[in-house]
């Protein structure tokens, strides 16, 4: 994964680096791999031309939730775009116990994401 300029996203850039949940969409030609940060609870993403890169980081989808872990999938519904995750906001913060939760995508003219904050009841 490459930075904006183009140089590698290393393993200590804990605000952009993949950690781990990554899934793929694509949305007008472009592939969008998205991804959680790990220890800095950020679902971010990055674009390239093809599934198999390089992808280009362009921001963050979600900010951080209630709870330890951010995971995540994209899905088209309708002819809108969802992002699913889920927190730990019913359970009062305890970790082990989620909520799957869902918010629409929106994205701007040049293909990137409005970033989204979690919904918290």
């Amino acid at each position: 994964m490459l930075d904006e300029a183009g140089n590698l996203l290393l393993a200590g850039d804990n605000d952009r680096r993949f950690f781990e949940a990554s899934w793929m969409h694509k949305y007008n030609g472009k592939y969008y791999f998205s991804y959680s940060t790990g220890d800095t609870h950020l679902i971010c993403y990055a674009i390239g031309d093809n599934p198999y890169g390089p992808f280009t980081y362009k921001g963050i989808i979600l900010e951080p939730v209630v709870g330890w872990t951010s995971h995540h999938s994209i899905y088209k519904v309708d002819e809108k775009w969802y992002l699913f995750y889920h927190d730990s906001s019913l359970s009062k913060g305890v970790t082990h116990l989620r909520s799957v939760k869902l918010a629409e995508i929106t994205y701007n003219e040049d293909g990137t994401n409005v970033p989204l904050k979690p919904y918290i009841e």
